[in-house]
């Protein structure tokens, strides 16, 4: 019988390897891009849509069924999503062609949503005085594990090949699977409603609208027919789709919940995080691919880039480890604001200082303590300004604004990187450093936005920490 073996520690031990397992198959791929780019004889501009696609319908697929979760039950919820994400894999492994693989990625999303039904069985099976610490713990993992996936995929495409980028998460996931049907509890709390498939189509329909002229604007031409259309749907659905969720009984996003001042401000500052974080995940191991031939680049392999990406894994660990420890001394909105800083900083830097693999390593590691000090923090604000009863929604919606905004950052990088391209095909240094400089804005906003955060008066909850003795004793 499923969760019958359950306790605590169990509970957030599979959760956690639930949530990191999707975190490195996010980016696991990204320094491969370069690798699938060739073996399957397309484009660079169609080969970042191996990354953005997935971004994409993790950002649909993750409200609707965090809703399917509250109504049905987490567990089951959740272990469908891994079963979807396995089948993703699956067709990965195999695919033929890049359509297929695009179209596979698609599919995984759909395991996006074992972030909310994760922080929803947290709020549901935990007492209430450790979910904020919890929540920590999760984030902090979902963090390092994207950083992970960079270090790790180098070695297995050297040794294996880019297809065992999904053979082995599709191990891993089938595990899994197995263990949450058993070990993970189904949750007694049901929230009565149905499924709101209009906003979902909104939502998915001014994603799609904006991404396509972003990816592909300077190819079509930004002042083309198509660019303009596109744009002006994805305004008409933008907002067709914030006016379905106000009236709707049964929201994806809560649009009332992010009116309270800390909420939406923090989300925006997600937003932009997202942007910058995904798209140094994605195109920062392509700059260190570039043939030294093209006059800048340092001609790595795969695992060579993976390696200079280790630095920020390690300053993000260390920081995300951190941040909860040092709250009562350096609070929680401090954090933000420094991160979103350090982040400015380490883009300013990226574009103006990268002839040597030492000043990546170092810039990367930069912006890892940025992204550390910043995410758990982040997740802690949420936490800490709405009901309780409300903690998995809104962190869930925290998420997913974050991939949203990545979604968004990825095809404007694409963008701009494939729109700076030499005579031999291969892109332009310039391309790069207006990518950067266009993160360090991305940051700069940030700033601005943290700063903005309301101050916490009440008496605060306890703060997310990695201290996994009080969580799981």
């Amino acid at each position: 019988m499923p969760g019958n073996m359950s306790s605590p520690r169990v509970t957030l031990a599979v959760l956690a390897s639930v949530v990191a397992a999707f975190s490195m198959l996010q980016s696991l791929v990204s320094p491969a891009l370069p690798v699938i780019q060739h073996d399957l004889h397309t484009s660079p501009s169609t080969v970042t849509w191996v990354f953005t696609a997935l971004l994409l319908s993790v950002s649909v697929a993750t409200p609707l069924l965090g809703r399917i979760g509250d109504m049905t039950g987490k567990e089951r919820t959740l272990f469908g999503a891994l079963i979807a994400l396995a089948v993703g894999c699956l067709i990965a492994a195999l695919a033929p062609n890049i359509g297929v693989l695009i179209a596979a990625r698609v599919v995984q999303g759909v395991g996006g949503a074992v972030f909310p039904l994760s922080f929803g069985i947290i709020r549901d099976e935990f007492p209430s005085e450790r979910v904020p610490s919890v929540v920590g713990v999760v984030s902090a993992i979902i963090a390092a594990g994207g950083g992970l996936g960079i270090v790790l995929a180098g070695p297995i495409v050297e040794a294996l090949g880019w297809r065992w980028l999904f053979w082995i998460p599709l191990i891993l996931i089938t595990v899994a699977s197995v263990l949450v049907r058993r070990y993970v509890p189904e949750s007694p709390v049901r929230v009565p409603g149905r499924i709101d498939w209009l906003a979902a189509a909104f939502l998915s329909g001014w994603l799609i609208a904006l991404l396509l002229p972003l990816s592909a604007g300077r190819q079509w031409g930004w002042g083309s027919p198509r660019t303009i259309v596109l744009f002006a749907a994805a305004a008409v659905l933008l907002v067709g789709w914030i006016t379905v969720e106000l009236r709707s009984r049964n929201p994806l996003i809560d649009m009332r919940m992010m009116r309270l001042p800390a909420v939406w401000t923090t989300n925006l500052v997600a937003l932009l995080f997202g942007a910058a974080m995904f798209a140094v995940y994605a195109f920062v191991p392509q700059f260190m691919q570039i043939p030294k031939a093209a006059g800048f680049g340092f001609g790595s392999s795969v695992t060579q880039a993976g390696l200079l990406m280790l630095p920020m894994l390690v300053t993000m660990a260390v920081t995300g480890s951190l941040s909860g420890p040092i709250t009562p001394y350096f609070g929680v909105k401090s954090q933000v604001v420094w991160g979103s800083a350090l982040i400015l900083v380490a883009s300013l830097a990226f574009a103006e200082l990268h002839d040597e693999p030492w000043q990546v390593a170092l810039w990367t590691a930069v912006f890892g303590i940025g992204l550390g000090m910043a995410y758990a923090s982040m997740t802690s604000l949420i936490v800490q300004n709405v009901p309780r009863e409300q903690t998995g929604a809104a962190t869930g919606m925290n998420a997913n604004i974050r991939t949203i905004g990545g979604s968004i950052g990825t095809a404007l990088a694409s963008s701009i990187i494939t729109g700076h391209t030499q005579p031999s095909g291969l892109p332009t240094e310039a391309g790069f450093t207006d990518t950067f400089l266009l993160l360090a804005t991305f940051a700069a906003a940030a700033v601005l936005l943290a700063l903005a955060i309301p101050t916490h008066h009440r008496t605060p909850r306890p703060t997310p920490t990695p201290i996994l003795e009080e969580v799981t004793s």
